[in-house]
Protein backbone atom coordinates (compact mmCIF):
# COMPACT_ATOMS: atom_id res chain seq x y z
CA UNK A 1 0.00 0.00 0.00
CA UNK A 2 2.77 2.43 0.92
CA UNK A 3 4.57 1.56 -2.31
CA UNK A 4 1.47 2.40 -4.35
CA UNK A 5 1.02 5.66 -2.45
CA UNK A 6 4.64 6.56 -3.13
CA UNK A 7 4.20 5.89 -6.86
CA UNK A 8 1.01 7.97 -6.86
CA UNK A 9 2.69 10.89 -5.09
CA UNK A 10 5.61 10.80 -7.49
CA UNK A 11 3.21 10.72 -10.45
CA UNK A 12 1.36 13.78 -9.11
CA UNK A 13 4.68 15.57 -8.58
CA UNK A 14 5.68 14.92 -12.20
CA UNK A 15 2.29 16.20 -13.34
CA UNK A 16 2.79 19.35 -11.25
CA UNK A 17 6.16 20.02 -12.93
CA UNK A 18 4.62 19.47 -16.36
CA UNK A 19 1.71 21.74 -15.40
CA UNK A 20 4.05 24.53 -14.34
CA UNK A 21 5.98 24.15 -17.61
CA UNK A 22 2.76 24.19 -19.64
CA UNK A 23 1.50 27.29 -17.81
CA UNK A 24 4.73 29.20 -18.38
CA UNK A 25 4.57 28.17 -22.05
CA UNK A 26 1.09 29.69 -22.34
CA UNK A 27 2.20 32.91 -20.64
CA UNK A 28 5.35 33.12 -22.76
CA UNK A 29 3.42 32.78 -26.03
CA UNK A 30 0.72 35.18 -24.83
CA UNK A 31 3.08 38.04 -25.73
CA UNK A 32 2.66 37.12 -29.40
CA UNK A 33 -1.15 37.29 -29.28
CA UNK A 34 -1.05 40.48 -27.24
CA UNK A 35 1.31 41.99 -29.80
CA UNK A 36 -1.17 41.27 -32.60
CA UNK A 37 -4.07 42.86 -30.73
CA UNK A 38 -2.16 45.91 -29.52
CA UNK A 39 -0.08 46.69 -32.60
CA UNK A 40 -2.55 45.74 -35.33
CA UNK A 41 -5.86 46.24 -33.55
CA UNK A 42 -4.86 49.28 -31.48
CA UNK A 43 -6.05 47.86 -28.15
CA UNK A 44 -4.65 49.75 -25.16
CA UNK A 45 -2.90 47.89 -22.30
CA UNK A 46 -5.83 48.51 -19.94
CA UNK A 47 -8.34 47.33 -22.55
CA UNK A 48 -6.36 44.15 -23.10
CA UNK A 49 -6.36 43.36 -19.41
CA UNK A 50 -10.01 44.20 -18.64
CA UNK A 51 -11.57 42.49 -21.69
CA UNK A 52 -9.43 39.38 -21.34
CA UNK A 53 -9.98 38.77 -17.64
CA UNK A 54 -13.62 39.90 -17.57
CA UNK A 55 -14.51 37.20 -20.10
CA UNK A 56 -12.37 34.68 -18.20
CA UNK A 57 -14.20 35.59 -14.98
CA UNK A 58 -17.63 35.06 -16.57
CA UNK A 59 -16.57 31.63 -17.82
CA UNK A 60 -15.34 30.60 -14.37
CA UNK A 61 -18.46 32.03 -12.74
CA UNK A 62 -20.56 29.65 -14.83
CA UNK A 63 -18.60 26.75 -13.34
CA UNK A 64 -18.62 27.93 -9.70
CA UNK A 65 -21.76 30.05 -9.37
CA UNK A 66 -22.98 28.09 -6.32
CA UNK A 67 -19.99 29.14 -4.24
CA UNK A 68 -19.72 32.94 -4.31
CA UNK A 69 -18.34 33.97 -0.92
CA UNK A 70 -15.31 32.79 0.97
CA UNK A 71 -15.59 31.46 4.54
CA UNK A 72 -14.64 34.67 6.35
CA UNK A 73 -13.52 38.25 5.79
CA UNK A 74 -9.85 37.35 6.36
CA UNK A 75 -9.87 34.89 3.47
CA UNK A 76 -11.77 37.40 1.33
CA UNK A 77 -9.18 40.10 2.06
CA UNK A 78 -6.38 37.68 1.21
CA UNK A 79 -8.06 36.94 -2.14
CA UNK A 80 -8.52 40.67 -2.73
CA UNK A 81 -4.79 41.32 -2.21
CA UNK A 82 -3.93 38.34 -4.39
CA UNK A 83 -6.29 39.54 -7.12
CA UNK A 84 -4.90 43.05 -7.43
CA UNK A 85 -1.27 41.88 -7.10
CA UNK A 86 -1.58 39.14 -9.73
CA UNK A 87 -4.01 41.12 -11.82
CA UNK A 88 -4.58 44.84 -12.24
CA UNK A 89 -1.54 46.07 -10.30
CA UNK A 90 0.87 43.62 -11.93
CA UNK A 91 -0.28 44.09 -15.52
CA UNK A 92 -0.75 47.85 -15.33
CA UNK A 93 2.63 48.57 -13.70
CA UNK A 94 4.33 46.33 -16.26
CA UNK A 95 2.52 47.90 -19.21
CA UNK A 96 3.25 51.45 -18.09
CA UNK A 97 6.85 50.49 -17.43
CA UNK A 98 7.10 49.64 -21.14
CA UNK A 99 6.25 53.27 -21.90
CA UNK A 100 9.00 54.66 -19.66
CA UNK A 101 11.87 52.22 -20.18
CA UNK A 102 13.09 49.71 -22.73
CA UNK A 103 11.43 46.34 -23.35
CA UNK A 104 14.75 44.72 -22.44
CA UNK A 105 14.74 46.37 -19.02
CA UNK A 106 11.16 45.27 -18.35
CA UNK A 107 11.85 41.68 -19.43
CA UNK A 108 14.92 41.46 -17.23
CA UNK A 109 13.49 43.16 -14.14
CA UNK A 110 10.19 41.24 -14.35
CA UNK A 111 12.18 37.99 -14.38
CA UNK A 112 13.52 38.59 -10.87
CA UNK A 113 10.12 37.81 -9.39
CA UNK A 114 11.24 34.30 -8.29
CA UNK A 115 14.08 35.90 -6.29
CA UNK A 116 11.61 38.22 -4.55
CA UNK A 117 9.44 35.19 -3.81
CA UNK A 118 12.37 33.29 -2.30
CA UNK A 119 13.35 36.12 0.04
CA UNK A 120 9.77 36.94 1.03
CA UNK A 121 9.11 33.29 1.85
CA UNK A 122 12.19 33.27 4.06
CA UNK A 123 11.25 36.50 5.85
CA UNK A 124 7.53 35.87 6.27
CA UNK A 125 7.50 32.14 6.98
CA UNK A 126 11.07 31.72 8.26
CA UNK A 127 11.71 29.10 5.60
CA UNK A 128 15.02 27.82 4.29
CA UNK A 129 16.98 29.54 1.55
CA UNK A 130 19.60 27.28 0.02
CA UNK A 131 22.65 28.61 -1.76
CA UNK A 132 21.74 26.46 -4.76
CA UNK A 133 18.57 28.49 -5.25
CA UNK A 134 20.47 31.78 -5.17
CA UNK A 135 23.24 30.58 -7.49
CA UNK A 136 20.75 28.96 -9.85
CA UNK A 137 18.69 32.16 -9.94
CA UNK A 138 21.80 34.18 -10.76
CA UNK A 139 22.68 31.83 -13.62
CA UNK A 140 19.11 31.95 -14.94
CA UNK A 141 19.03 35.77 -14.83
CA UNK A 142 22.33 35.85 -16.75
CA UNK A 143 20.61 33.68 -19.35
CA UNK A 144 17.69 36.11 -19.53
CA UNK A 145 20.16 38.96 -20.16
CA UNK A 146 21.71 36.99 -23.05
CA UNK A 147 18.28 36.35 -24.60
CA UNK A 148 17.29 40.01 -24.32
CA UNK A 149 20.53 41.19 -25.92
CA UNK A 150 20.25 38.56 -28.67
CA UNK A 151 16.90 40.10 -29.66
CA UNK A 152 18.51 43.49 -30.11
CA UNK A 153 16.81 44.99 -27.04
CA UNK A 154 18.83 47.44 -25.02
CA UNK A 155 19.52 47.61 -21.31
CA UNK A 156 19.65 51.20 -20.08
CA UNK A 157 19.16 52.98 -16.77
CA UNK A 158 15.75 54.70 -16.76
CA UNK A 159 14.69 55.07 -13.11
CA UNK A 160 10.94 55.64 -13.45
CA UNK A 161 10.25 52.76 -15.81
CA UNK A 162 12.75 50.47 -14.09
CA UNK A 163 11.12 51.03 -10.71
CA UNK A 164 7.70 50.22 -12.18
CA UNK A 165 9.08 47.00 -13.67
CA UNK A 166 10.56 46.04 -10.29
CA UNK A 167 7.21 46.88 -8.68
CA UNK A 168 5.50 44.49 -11.11
CA UNK A 169 7.89 41.69 -10.15
CA UNK A 170 7.30 42.44 -6.47
CA UNK A 171 3.52 42.38 -7.01
CA UNK A 172 3.73 38.87 -8.43
CA UNK A 173 5.86 37.74 -5.49
CA UNK A 174 3.35 39.21 -3.01
CA UNK A 175 0.53 37.39 -4.81
CA UNK A 176 2.50 34.14 -4.48
CA UNK A 177 2.94 34.67 -0.75
CA UNK A 178 -0.66 35.80 -0.13
CA UNK A 179 -2.42 33.09 -2.11
CA UNK A 180 -0.33 30.42 -0.39
CA UNK A 181 -2.50 30.74 2.73
CA UNK A 182 -5.82 30.08 0.96
CA UNK A 183 -4.68 27.45 -1.57
CA UNK A 184 -5.27 24.55 0.87
CA UNK A 185 -8.70 25.93 1.87
CA UNK A 186 -10.43 26.40 -1.49
CA UNK A 187 -10.52 24.86 -4.95
CA UNK A 188 -8.38 26.32 -7.71
CA UNK A 189 -11.58 27.21 -9.60
CA UNK A 190 -12.82 29.35 -6.71
CA UNK A 191 -9.46 31.03 -6.07
CA UNK A 192 -8.86 31.80 -9.75
CA UNK A 193 -12.34 33.23 -10.18
CA UNK A 194 -11.81 35.51 -7.17
CA UNK A 195 -8.43 36.66 -8.52
CA UNK A 196 -10.01 37.64 -11.83
CA UNK A 197 -12.94 39.41 -10.14
CA UNK A 198 -10.83 41.67 -7.93
CA UNK A 199 -8.33 42.27 -10.70
CA UNK A 200 -11.02 43.42 -13.13
CA UNK A 201 -13.04 45.65 -10.78
CA UNK A 202 -9.89 47.51 -9.72
CA UNK A 203 -8.88 48.06 -13.36
CA UNK A 204 -12.29 49.15 -14.71
CA UNK A 205 -11.91 52.77 -13.44
CA UNK A 206 -8.74 53.12 -15.51
CA UNK A 207 -10.58 51.81 -18.56
CA UNK A 208 -13.39 54.32 -18.08
CA UNK A 209 -11.03 57.31 -17.95
CA UNK A 210 -8.76 56.33 -20.84
CA UNK A 211 -8.56 58.95 -23.60
CA UNK A 212 -8.04 56.53 -26.47
CA UNK A 213 -11.10 55.13 -28.32
CA UNK A 214 -12.34 51.69 -27.35
CA UNK A 215 -11.71 48.71 -29.64
CA UNK A 216 -14.15 46.13 -28.27
CA UNK A 217 -16.05 46.06 -31.57
CA UNK A 218 -13.06 44.46 -33.31
CA UNK A 219 -13.66 41.27 -31.34
CA UNK A 220 -17.02 40.93 -33.11
CA UNK A 221 -15.66 41.69 -36.58
CA UNK A 222 -15.61 38.21 -38.11
CA UNK A 223 -14.14 39.58 -41.34
CA UNK A 224 -10.87 39.84 -39.36
CA UNK A 225 -10.72 36.52 -37.48
CA UNK A 226 -7.16 37.03 -36.24
CA UNK A 227 -8.43 39.37 -33.51
CA UNK A 228 -11.04 37.02 -32.02
CA UNK A 229 -8.77 33.97 -32.37
CA UNK A 230 -5.89 35.63 -30.54
CA UNK A 231 -8.28 36.99 -27.93
CA UNK A 232 -9.80 33.55 -27.32
CA UNK A 233 -6.33 32.07 -26.94
CA UNK A 234 -5.53 34.69 -24.30
CA UNK A 235 -8.80 34.06 -22.46
CA UNK A 236 -9.03 30.26 -22.60
CA UNK A 237 -5.41 29.12 -22.50
CA UNK A 238 -3.42 32.01 -20.97
CA UNK A 239 -6.01 33.04 -18.38
CA UNK A 240 -8.49 30.31 -17.45
CA UNK A 241 -6.39 27.19 -17.98
CA UNK A 242 -3.03 28.75 -17.06
CA UNK A 243 -4.10 30.19 -13.70
CA UNK A 244 -6.01 27.04 -12.74
CA UNK A 245 -3.02 24.82 -13.52
CA UNK A 246 -0.60 27.26 -11.86
CA UNK A 247 -2.48 27.27 -8.55
CA UNK A 248 -2.59 23.46 -8.59
CA UNK A 249 1.13 23.33 -9.38
CA UNK A 250 1.90 25.59 -6.41
CA UNK A 251 -0.02 23.20 -4.15
CA UNK A 252 2.24 20.32 -5.13
CA UNK A 253 5.60 22.03 -5.77
CA UNK A 254 5.57 24.91 -3.33
CA UNK A 255 5.77 28.60 -4.17
CA UNK A 256 9.54 28.85 -4.69
CA UNK A 257 9.91 25.82 -6.97
CA UNK A 258 6.88 26.75 -9.05
CA UNK A 259 8.00 30.37 -9.48
CA UNK A 260 11.45 29.28 -10.68
CA UNK A 261 9.73 28.09 -13.86
CA UNK A 262 9.05 31.75 -14.69
CA UNK A 263 12.69 32.02 -15.77
CA UNK A 264 11.71 29.91 -18.80
CA UNK A 265 9.39 32.59 -20.19
CA UNK A 266 12.04 34.52 -22.19
CA UNK A 267 13.51 31.44 -23.93
CA UNK A 268 10.05 30.06 -24.74
CA UNK A 269 8.98 33.43 -26.13
CA UNK A 270 12.15 33.48 -28.23
CA UNK A 271 11.48 30.02 -29.67
CA UNK A 272 7.81 30.85 -30.31
CA UNK A 273 8.86 34.04 -32.09
CA UNK A 274 11.16 31.98 -34.32
CA UNK A 275 8.38 29.58 -35.39
CA UNK A 276 5.42 31.96 -35.58
CA UNK A 277 6.95 35.34 -36.44
CA UNK A 278 10.11 34.25 -38.25
CA UNK A 279 12.40 35.98 -35.75
CA UNK A 280 16.01 34.77 -35.90
CA UNK A 281 17.77 33.14 -32.97
CA UNK A 282 21.41 34.17 -32.63
CA UNK A 283 24.22 32.32 -30.85
CA UNK A 284 23.72 34.53 -27.79
CA UNK A 285 20.13 33.34 -27.65
CA UNK A 286 21.20 29.68 -27.55
CA UNK A 287 23.68 30.50 -24.78
CA UNK A 288 20.90 32.24 -22.86
CA UNK A 289 18.61 29.20 -23.16
CA UNK A 290 21.38 26.94 -21.88
CA UNK A 291 22.03 29.24 -18.90
CA UNK A 292 18.34 29.45 -17.98
CA UNK A 293 17.89 25.68 -18.07
CA UNK A 294 21.18 25.20 -16.22
CA UNK A 295 20.10 27.66 -13.56
CA UNK A 296 16.84 25.78 -13.01
CA UNK A 297 18.72 22.50 -12.64
CA UNK A 298 21.12 24.04 -10.13
CA UNK A 299 18.22 25.53 -8.13
CA UNK A 300 16.47 22.17 -7.97
CA UNK A 301 19.42 19.81 -7.41
CA UNK A 302 22.04 21.72 -5.44
CA UNK A 303 21.26 21.41 -1.75
CA UNK A 304 23.84 23.76 -0.26
CA UNK A 305 24.09 25.57 3.04
CA UNK A 306 21.06 27.28 4.57
CA UNK A 307 20.83 31.03 5.09
CA UNK A 308 17.63 31.14 7.12
CA UNK A 309 16.48 28.41 9.49
CA UNK A 310 12.91 27.78 10.44
CA UNK A 311 12.33 28.23 14.15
Amino acid sequence: MRFNQSIGSRYLLILAHLGALLTVSFWATSFLSTKVLMEKGGFTPVEMYVYRFAVAYILLLCLTFRHIKSRNWKDEFTLFISGICAGSLYFITENYALRLTTAGNVSLLASISPLFTTFLMALVFRQKIQTGVLIGSGVAIAGVVCIILSNGASLEFRPQGDLLAIAAALCWAIYTIAVRRVIPLYTSLFITRKLFFYGVITAVPLLLIQHEPYHLHLLFDFSQPEYILNFLFLVMMCSVCAYLIWNEAMKKLGSVTANNYLYLQPPITMVAGYFFLGEKILLLGYIGCALVIGGLIVSDKWKGSIWFRKK
